[in-house]
């Protein structure tokens, strides 16, 4: 009799395991970053830093019976709404993924939303599409961002400049939904505080010659010129231009602006200009930080935080909602996103899921200090830099 109940034990065990084998899947998540395009790079270490979370989870075993999750990158260019769309079409119709990592510039964000993910279901979860259009804009519960809106950003650009004494100032943007969004919530926000602007003159991207923009910024004067444009386009082609005139010695840079290779080109150039990015100090971002550096690249790129963040956000939805099913999982992002609930950081996801599969309520502070309002927005803070000696500098948070 007790062979007989060790061998039943045995079977039930096998069975078990079988089962929980068989309700196991390879979950993919697609990567809609701009490979290619006016921000490649910063793209690389986003789609790196999304990668690291999907990894982290797989690793962990506890995902849906032990669900593996696959990354399926997708080069949206930043720029090129109709590349964009193609790009995320393919991932979600031949690869079908189960939710996207992006998109990463506002415009083809709202393209491929529109002319894809909505009509087919699929959850996006942007880590730097930042205007404020997508604030309002209709999207049956399916679009959410790690990054703040640009209207958190015009005011906060605004503060720092007041801080800093500055009272009248011009600015360029790129002429597109980013760019235009930004420009106009930060004109907005700075002429309410009793600031000045010259002049709010577009620039196109893929321009040789910027000489006719920056003598427009020039004439108009100011003193200090915001440069809400792509660190890897037109906003640097902008500043080359400013700087050879010497219309101004002085530049602004919003988040599109922040990154390793305005250190690199412009440098000791750029002596005293200062900017802003979405970022949040604490615990959180440490650990995010130390993991991208074992991992091999450079977590203080701006957005590769958010893009750690968006992945997990998509990954712990899944576990709270017993699925991988976007029009099931959409509904649990807010969940696991805000408090009430044990909080979690980067390099916690194994605690996370086993939390989850105990009915325990979690609230995901990643790397950002994620707090979603509204219609799944966060809520954000900002990191305040300024060039010193040459070198892209941390100021503090805001």
């Amino acid at each position: 009799m007790k062979k007989l109940l060790l061998a039943t034990a045995a079977m039930a065990l096998v069975a078990g395991a079988t089962a929980g084998a068989a309700g196991a899947e390879d979950i993919k998540l697609g990567i809609s970053v701009g490979f290619t395009g006016p921000l490649e790079s910063m793209a690389g270490p986003m789609a790196e830093a999304a990668e690291l979370a999907m990894k982290e989870v797989t690793d962990s075993g506890k995902l849906l019976d032990g669900s593996t999750v696959t990354a399926v990158r997708a080069d949206s260019t930043c720029i090129d709404a109709a590349a964009a769309t193609a790009a995320v079409e393919r991932i979600v119709t031949s690869d079908r993924v189960k939710g996207i990592m992006g998109g990463m510039c506002s415009g083809e964000t709202i393209a491929t939303l529109q002319n894809v993910a909505m009509p087919n279901g699929i959850v996006m979860i942007s880590p730097s599409a930042t205007s404020p259009a997508l604030s309002t804009l209709e999207d049956n519960g399916l679009f959410f961002r790690t990054a703040p809106s640009d209207a958190r950003q015009g005011v906060v650009m605004t503060e720092i400049l007041m801080d800093r004494g500055f009272k009248e100032v011009a600015v360029t943007y790129t002429n597109n939904d980013y760019g235009k969004g930004l420009a106009d919530s930060f004109q907005a926000a700075f002429e309410e505080a009793g600031g000045t602007v010259t002049i709010s003159l577009p620039h196109e991207d893929g321009k040789a010659d910027y000489s006719a923009e920056v003598g427009a910024l020039a004439s108009a004067g100011g003193e200090a010129l915001v440069v809400a444009g792509y660190i890897d386009q037109g906003g640097a082609g902008v500043l080359r231009g400013a700087l050879d005139t010497g219309a101004f010695d002085t530049f602004v840079f919003p988040d599109g602006m922040v990154g390793s290779s305005l250190e690199e080109n412009f440098g000791p150039e750029i002596e005293g200009s200062f900017g802003q990015n979405p970022a949040a100090a604490g615990a959180g971002r440490d650990a995010f930080l130390a993991m991208a550096a074992e991992a091999g690249f450079d977590g203080t790129t701006a957005f590769a935080a958010e893009s750690y963040d968006a992945a997990a956000l998509m990954m712990l939805a899944m576990a709270k909602a017993g699925s991988s099913d976007p029009s099931v999982w959409k509904d649990s992002v807010m969940d696991v996103a805000n408090a009430p609930g044990e909080p979690i950081l980067p390099g916690e996801m194994d605690k996370a899921l086993e939390l989850i599969a105990a009915g325990t309520e979690i609230d995901y502070v990643g790397a950002t200090a994620v707090e979603m309002i509204g219609a799944g927005e966060s809520a954000g803070s900002y990191r305040e830099i300024e060039f010193r000696d040459g070198k892209l500098t941390e100021v503090g948070y805001r």
